[in-house]
């Protein structure tokens, strides 16, 4: 409750720098914004991919996007994100023994099935996930797919129906016909099953604002050390 108070204190603060226009755009958005679906990018080598599964994660409303570093550093971009890792929340493993078993372990913690995408190794289609339970989709590197380790720990595999001569679809092009399709399940089940809670509706909500905002980040400052002036 005082968490839920504190953040309503600071949202009022941050109002008076921002329109009302921008404020419901914010809004309309937090009310499509999902922590039910997530993505995992394990060892993607070509930035320009990367962010454009960013890009789309923004777009089908996923908030939380994994990133798994082993031989390759992920660098945001926002020529090919068009600002999107602004708006998505990212988590990375990058210094452990076993990157890909502490990110599981930490999806595994929050209650998600892993579901690893392989078009050689998928015996599930994307279309027949069933989306009634929080779901993490892996993605491997454009060349190799995902890793052994993924294969071994994931819950399940899935792949995406071909039709053609080429084996596998781009990354991003990949990403997007997974998120499009468990997007659209998604929004048959009730709102309480899959749309964020009070908490971390208010949480993104601050710092969405804070990235809107002119000189966000200074204002931003100047009010924690007016705080803790007063304390």
């Amino acid at each position: 409750m005082e968490e839920l108070i504190r953040l309503q204190e600071e949202i009022t603060y941050l109002s008076q720098f921002i329109n009302e226009d921008r404020l419901s755009r914010i809004d309309e958005v937090l009310g499509s914004r999902t922590k039910h679906l997530t993505v995992v990018l394990e060892d993607i080598h070509k930035a320009h991919n990367a962010n454009a599964v960013l890009r789309s994660c923004d777009g089908f409303g996923v908030q939380d996007v994994h990133i798994i570093e082993n031989k390759n550093r992920f660098e945001s971009s926002s020529t090919t994100s068009l600002g999107s890792h602004k708006w998505v929340t990212l988590h990375k493993y990058s210094t452990h023994e076993s990157n890909v078993l502490q990110c599981f372990e930490t999806l595994k913690s929050n209650n998600y099935t892993i579901l690893a995408t392989s078009p050689h190794h998928g015996n599930t289609h994307i279309s027949e996930v069933d989306v009634g339970q929080k779901t993490a989709l892996v993605f491997g590197t454009e060349l190799d797919g995902v890793s052994a380790e993924v294969l071994q720990l994931a819950d399940g595999l899935v792949s995406i129906p071909m039709f053609g001569f080429v084996e596998s679809y781009n990354l991003s092009v990949s990403a997007a016909i997974c998120l499009y399709s468990l997007r659209t399940k998604l929004m048959h089940l009730p709102k309480s099953e899959w749309q964020l809670s009070q908490l971390e509706c208010l949480e993104l909500r601050k710092d969405w604002m804070i990235k809107s905002i002119q000189h966000g980040k200074r204002i931003w400052q100047r009010y924690l050390k007016q705080k803790q002036s007063q304390d």
